[in-house]
């Protein structure tokens, strides 16, 4: 009889979950099936994750452990230093291989290599499998083979590609009895509390959320995706994240039901199914240059300095104002409301929040990318970094530095009505469109326990193209 491990990671679902059919194939009819998930240790706070993070992570084990249960498996829960917990359970169970998808950020990486350096002198197997991207690190490649470092051409590579259909659902797994586990995680073994508002965390809900907008907005996505008072984006992200679902059923559901539609539904497919591209890309990007967590991914805009407001000269004054949604900019605050209150934020609100942090207040985006990754329910390493860095005019096939967002404008072109700005800021809720778009009013507070503007964006922008033109040109600096 065969035993195995089923190492849980960022992949929460039994359908279409590539390592843990792997496993249950592996072991056979008559085999057994150990899945285990290892909670972190620290305490507090953390680099790269926060509350509303891990709330959702508690729901998600808590789905999985149900679904496991009704195939005739237990979900094994540890907590600590992953190989040594991994060390442990295979000493104890005696299982002869572990199966795990493979992770596609460095850090997640590293753990891997310590792994299969433990585990290969002992003729333990550690396999692992493809599962987070459709396509991985190096499937996708220039006609000489080497690494994309702008998206469109990456992109026409990727949809050429043949897509690998979805899985099927696990339907009996064994799990031997007595092996120790401890309890589902809560919030508090972390040591933290949160307020966050959350969507339905589970496979279950996951596959809901899919089929509700496949079936509706999807087809308007074009036209809507970036109206940030509609709801017209998909949000899937965080069950992406999670790997609730994975990026092959979103394609092939989304795919299946873009036959049925007329010509403009048809590109708002095609336009979704570019951000599951894009996820894709910067996912290649880190895993070739891991530098970019550090560095600038242009080289040209490495070692330049972020030198905050001259009427801030604690930049930390500024930083907090932009974290708390108090800049006087009712766009920029109603994003970063909207992400205290529910750890997602509309993706044209968070580039429009993280330019202004980089171009407007002139601060180190690697600020705003730690502050999002801490923050946000569905934080990627990768696509986190790439946004940031694309926003800041620094990362692969980013907004140029003359790029620079005017809040008052992308009001006007983005929340018309004032929709989500009102959504977000009960100040403003009898505010007036017109005060709400009128760039004239920097310097003027538009109601009462509303901040006055703390910055003039037109003065800033010229800043920036300074900043940015000195380190451009060595020689003016």
């Amino acid at each position: 009889m065969k035993r195995v491990v089923h190492w849980f990671r960022r992949d929460f679902r039994i359908t279409d979950n590539t390592a843990l059919s792997a496993a249950v194939a592996t072991a056979g009819p008559d085999g057994e099936v150990i899945p285990v998930y290892i909670t972190s240790s620290w305490k507090g706070s953390h680099e790269w994750t926060g509350p509303a993070r891990q709330q959702f992570l508690c729901g998600c084990l808590a789905s999985l452990a149900n679904n496991l249960e009704a195939i005739g498996g237990r979900l094994i829960i540890r907590r600590g230093d992953a190989v040594k917990e991994l060390e442990k359970l295979l000493a104890e169970t005696g299982a002869t291989a572990i199966f795990a998808n493979r992770d596609p950020d460095p850090f997640g990486r590293a753990v891997e290599a310590r792994l299969e350096s433990l585990l290969k002198p002992r003729g333990i197997e550690f396999l692992l499998h493809k599962d987070v991207c459709i396509h991985e690190q190096h499937e996708v490649l220039t006609g000489q083979g080497t690494i994309f470092r702008v998206f469109t051409p990456y992109s026409k590579v990727w949809f050429g590609l043949p897509k690998p259909s979805p899985g099927p659902a696990i339907k009996k797994l064994v799990t031997p009895s007595g092996i120790a586990s401890r309890p589902l995680p809560q919030l508090s073994d972390w040591g933290l509390s949160s307020s966050a508002t959350l969507p339905d965390a589970g496979e279950r809900s996951a596959r809901e959320r899919l089929k509700v907008f496949v079936a509706g907005s999807m087809a308007s996505y074009g036209e809507q995706r970036d109206l940030m008072g509609m709801n017209g984006t998909s949000h899937l992200s965080q069950d992406l994240r999670f790997g609730l679902i994975s990026p092959r059923q979103i394609y092939a559901a989304a795919k299946k039901v873009e036959e049925s539609l007329p010509t403009e539904g048809r590109k708002s497919t095609m336009k979704f199914l570019a951000e599951i591209v894009w996820r894709e890309f910067y996912m290649q990007l880190l895993w070739h240059y891991p530098e970019l967590l550090d560095h600038e991914f242009n080289s040209n805009w490495r070692g330049m300095k972020w030198p905050g407001l001259p009427d801030y000269p604690d930049s930390s004054e500024a930083f907090q104002r932009w974290r708390e949604g108090m800049t006087g900019f009712p766009i920029v605050d109603a994003a970063m409301r909207q992400l205290a209150a529910t750890g997602w934020v509309h993706n044209r609100a968070r580039m429009i929040a993280a330019m202004f942090l980089t171009k407007d207040l002139h601060l180190d985006w690697r600020l705003g990318e730690a502050f999002f990754m801490r923050s946000l329910v569905d934080g990627e390493i990768a696509s986190n970094n790439g946004g940031w860095q694309w926003s800041a005019g620094t990362g692969a096939d980013a907004a140029p530095y003359f790029r620079i967002q005017n809040p008052w404008s992308q009001t006007k072109r983005y929340d018309p009505e004032g929709t989500y700005i009102r959504t977000w800021i009960p100040e403003l809720r009898n505010v007036s469109n017109a005060s709400l778009l009128d760039p004239s009013l920097d310097g003027c507070s538009i109601a009462p326990g509303y901040p006055v503007p703390m910055l003039d964006h037109s003065a800033e922008r010229d800043r920036t193209l300074e900043l940015f033109a000195r380190q451009k040109e060595p020689g003016k600096r």
